[in-house]
């Protein structure tokens, strides 16, 4: 009976202990997090200007967005859309082949792999200006090559048609945490599937095919998912860069809801685009879950 009450007391100090340790990462997730979503979702039915006191309109706001009413809102999901379907699938090719690349066992790979994760911490801040000045179409680095070859020179993103391509390309740049986590896939992948594949005669392409793809589904879905995220919530590039041009080509969905709430000063709009984001961004990764039954391999 002693040893009973003995356990229960530990037992009781030890969830007292793991509840102490956890709370300050409950309450940032209340405070910072779940508190200003209550918030957002409450001020979108209200007729807020940050000026005036909230007060409630019902669904004015969202039948604002969907009825063509600010023709913005449909630009701008268009613009995201168009970016989201083009530079997925173009940063997770490129970041597959580096790690590719980077998976083999040579002298001085282990500087390479932290040549091309650097591009990933530098600021974005940085980065845009860099890439800003590549860009230019008078004096920027790759108009002064194509000029050199006697290529046709590009308006990069001082063009609406090539604006976006543009920014892809500076995305490619930034791949290096998604090439890591590539990279830490491929080396988890056993060897000796290679090795038996070897000796029954299977050749580069057909062990990339019936082994190492099937095996990085897992990682190339989380990979998806991640970036189709990221993806819809681009903001630093038509921010520092483009500011939403050129003739609103690169107004993406997240700057036009900082130009809504921080420019225009209509906090409750800005409100209802954010919980609209957020059923999108929802809907879709919930349909990427639901479809991987049929093609992310697990054992």
């Amino acid at each position: 009976m002693k040893m009973r009450k003995g356990m229960s007391a530990i037992k009781k100090k030890n969830q007292f202990q793991g509840i102490l340790f956890t709370l300050p990462a409950i309450l940032g997730f209340l405070i910072f997090t779940f508190i200003p979503m209550l918030a957002s979702l409450y001020f979108s039915f209200t007729d807020y200007r940050i000026s005036n006191m909230p007060q409630l309109i019902g669904l004015q706001n969202y039948i604002r967005l969907f009825s063509g009413e600010d023709y913005f809102f449909y630009k701008a999901l268009g613009v995201t859309a168009y970016y989201v379907l083009l530079s997925v699938p173009v940063f997770l090719f490129s970041a597959f082949l580096i790690a590719l690349l980077l998976n083999n066992e040579i002298k001085g790979m282990a500087i390479f792999r932290t040549i091309f994760y650097l591009p990933s911490i530098v600021p974005v801040v940085a980065s845009s200006m860099i890439w800003a000045w590549l860009f230019n179409p008078d004096f920027g680095l790759f108009n002064s090559i194509f000029k050199t070859f006697g290529l046709p020179q590009s308006q990069w993103i001082y063009n609406e048609k090539t604006v976006i391509p543009s920014l892809v390309l500076m995305g490619i740049w930034t791949t290096g945490s998604t090439m890591v986590i590539f990279l830490a896939g491929l080396q988890d992948v056993p060897k000796q599937l290679y090795e038996a594949a070897k000796v029954d005669g299977a050749g580069y392409w057909k062990r990339m095919r019936y082994i190492t793809i099937p095996l990085m589904t897992p990682t190339l879905f989380f990979n998806l998912v991640m970036g189709m995220i990221n993806g819809f919530q681009v903001f630093s590039q038509a921010y520092i860069m483009t500011d939403g041009g050129p003739n609103n080509a690169s107004l993406f969905y997240v700057f036009y809801l900082y130009r809504e709430a921080f420019q225009n000063s209509q906090m409750a709009r800005a409100c209802a685009c954010s919980w609209v984001l957020f059923v999108i961004v929802a809907m879709l990764t919930f349909m990427t879950f639901r479809s991987s039954n049929k093609w992310v391999y697990s054992e």
